[in-house]
């Protein structure tokens, strides 16, 4: 597009499931929003209030996620945006190394500034944050089944402690009770803490009135962290200083038509329930990883599956924590994964190339496969379908090649999210 308007806000996230629920936060706030998968090219220029630059950095060594982050960065500076935003998993995803902690140092370090905030809280998906401890719904992080995930097994719950593991900056926390008090109060606190030499601090929220005022008090922060939830309080600042206008019709999207499938690569307990609740009356194909690693042809299979049926079926690799260490402990954790999101992507460019049109996607590292093998660049961001799961639609060069899809964090969405999101597109 040329001639564009600048954008107000930049947003920078370590993966592709992440960057949709962030960017639906966005649409929400009447923020016309667009999400592009990795980094455009120099020239590009795109005209919308928010860009979501949605990065494939979660799990990769930290020196690489450094690396991506800073070159997209770069490329919304150029955009014009006045506020930066570097997104992660309500649940801080993450190891000891990274890789939350050595970007947002990155980045701080790149906008010569010395403090942000990090709050992954998601009160309406049942994260929150107590004294810096992080709950999934009424149990710690560590009780959640978090402690299971196959590439980052959260097993402590303190976020300052997790938060400080990773980076050479010195951590704080911003208690619940100075955020009760207000805006001021937590300008004040940010103040104390840069005096104490913090440069990154977790910040408590365990409703979204908390983060309403967070958003507030980061108005002037020339970098913010956090999940998705955090972004509810800052479409008001621009608003407030006469930059924006409401956009009454941001999540609007043009009807799509064609056949539809739904791929999922999560192990999480959340998609392990609507694989089951699928395939209680809905036709199901299972892909086997160690089946792939001996070469058979699995991916054909799916194909052919697909193509038999008239109705929307479900292609998974979906398996208990149980299942999947099994398999880990035979191949490998990094090759078990790749083998899975490959076999995925492969199977989504083969039923794109026969017509399909709508995609549901379940599992971050799985939609990041799917979206760069159908070639999806970027995605305008449509309405809600779960809280942190908006409909999405691909931006093409003309209207027959657009793809509509949903691509949902492993944990995210309600039991029967499959059968909503197929209704949604």
């Amino acid at each position: 597009m040329t001639q564009a308007a600048q954008a107000l806000l930049g947003c920078i996230a370590d993966d592709f499931t992440g960057a949709t629920d962030l960017a639906n936060m966005l649409v929400r706030g009447g923020m016309r929003t667009v999400q592009t998968i990795g980094v455009p090219d120099a020239g590009a220029k795109i005209d919308a209030d928010a860009i979501v630059v949605a990065l494939k950095s979660r799990t990769i060594p930290a020196a690489d996620a450094v690396r991506q982050s800073l070159d997209a960065l770069e490329w919304l500076r150029a955009q014009g945006c006045r506020q930066f935003f570097f997104k992660y998993c309500s649940t801080f995803d993450s190891t000891g190394e990274g890789n939350i902690g050595p970007v947002a140092d990155a980045l701080l370090d790149a906008l010569n500034d010395d403090f942000t905030i990090a709050c992954p809280a998601f009160p309406e998906n049942g994260r929150t944050i107590f004294r810096g401890n992080l709950f999934v719904g009424d149990v710690l992080l560590n009780e959640s089944g978090m402690e299971n995930h196959p590439l980052t097994p959260m097993t402590d719950p303190n976020l300052v402690r997790v938060l400080q593991r990773q980076t050479k900056s010195k951590v704080g926390l911003i208690r619940y009770d100075t955020i009760a008090k207000g805006a001021d109060a937590i300008r004040a606190r940010i103040g104390e803490l840069k005096k104490d030499g913090v440069r990154l601090a977790i910040a408590d929220a365990v409703s979204d009135a908390d983060l309403y005022v967070l958003g507030d008090a980061c108005r002037d922060l020339k970098l913010i962290t956090g999940g998705s939830g955090i972004a509810l309080g800052l479409p008001q600042n621009f608003r407030a200083s006469n930059l924006l206008a409401h956009a009454e019709h941001a999540a609007d999207l043009p009807k799509i038509e064609g056949k539809s499938v739904v791929l999922a690569g999560s192990a999480s307990k959340a998609t392990n329930a609507q694989v089951a609740h699928w395939r209680e009356s809905k036709p199901g194909f299972r892909i086997d990883p160690m089946a792939l690693s001996r070469g058979e042809p699995v991916v054909r299979s799916a194909i052919e599956f697909a193509r038999t049926h008239d109705e929307p079926v479900l292609i998974f690799a979906t398996s208990s924590p149980e299942e999947v260490k099994a398999v880990q402990k035979e191949l490998g954790v990094e090759k078990a994964g790749h083998l899975v999101e490959n076999a995925l992507a492969s199977i989504a460019k083969a039923l794109r190339d026969e017509g399909m049109r709508k995609f549901v996607v379940a599992g971050g590292e799985t939609s990041g496969a799917v979206v760069q093998a159908l070639e999806v660049r970027s995605l305008r961001i449509g309405p809600q379908i779960d809280p942190g799961v908006p409909a999405t639609q691909s931006i093409g060069a003309s209207e027959s090649d657009a793809l509509a899809l949903a691509l949902k964090s492993g944990n995210f969405g309600t039991t029967d999210f499959f059968e909503k999101a197929l209704k949604a597109l």
